[in-house]
């Protein structure tokens, strides 16, 4: 087992929470990128660009984009290639937003741990609201759907992109996230756009091969939304998890 697969472990045992996850990233800010991508085989950030790229249309240039969860910049560099230019990124890890500032392509940086302290970004303001992987046990809970919501202007675009992870808890949270998006559908706040799925969304945290030697993937699931422009809906509550 690789030491980064040997830390995550490390970590995962002890249970995520506040303080472990915003340790987790400072402590691994450095090879995040190799880690996550390269180690992990994850591609979080390249299903969400798959689907925009297949459903979004307009003058990319000139719309305004948050990033969440913006690791070190990731979104934003295939994006930036994609045509986007314009950026906002929202992290829990101070370590990670100085190696996203350093790509130079956010206009503006935000430190804050989702589901513990509120979005700091205005609200309505966002053409087209990401989050790519946060979303899970430990992670960005089911609740802050609704602040990326809030966060995105009338008509505006929400994108959110998971691995659908095996554990019991994650099983269970999947089931209370798409609770939540259908409920928003229903209460009129959105429309779905596209759904797209991942065969191989990362390599299995927990599996080093299969016991063939081959590599064991877990799926990944990404969601395009429509804000409503004609009304503001019902929030109905939500409960966190």
């Amino acid at each position: 087992m690789s030491d980064f697969r040997r830390h995550l472990d490390e970590v995962k045992s002890k249970g995520f929470g506040s303080e472990q996850i915003v340790k987790f990233y400072n402590d691994r800010a450095e090879t995040y990128e190799q880690d996550f991508f390269g180690t992990l085989e994850l591609r979080s950030a390249h299903l969400l660009m798959d689907i925009l790229v297949a459903n979004f249309s307009g003058e990319r240039q000139k719309l305004q984009v948050l990033d969440v969860a913006c690791g070190s910049g990731m979104v934003a560099k295939l994006m930036f290639e994609a045509g986007f230019r314009n950026f906002v990124g929202v992290d829990c890890s101070q370590k990670m937003l100085d190696i996203a500032a350093e790509s130079g392509l956010y206009q503006d940086l935000h430190l804050a741990l989702l589901g513990t302290e509120p979005l700091p970004v205005q609200t309505a303001w966002f053409d087209l609201v990401t989050l790519a992987g946060g979303l899970g046990v430990g992670f960005c809970p089911v609740s802050v759907v609704r602040e990326l919501w809030a966060a995105a202007k009338p008509g505006g675009f929400i994108c959110l992109a998971r691995g659908n992870h095996s554990s019991s808890a994650e099983q269970e949270f999947r089931t209370h996230l798409e609770t939540e998006l259908q409920l928003m559908e229903e209460d009129g706040l959105w429309s779905p756009v596209a759904v797209r799925q991942e065969d191989r969304y990362m390599l299995d945290p927990n599996l080093e091969t299969s016991g063939e030697g081959g590599k064991v993937y877990i799926t990944g699931t990404c969601y395009l939304y429509r804000k409503s422009s004609s009304t503001e809906g019902n929030q109905r509550p939500f409960k966190k998890m």
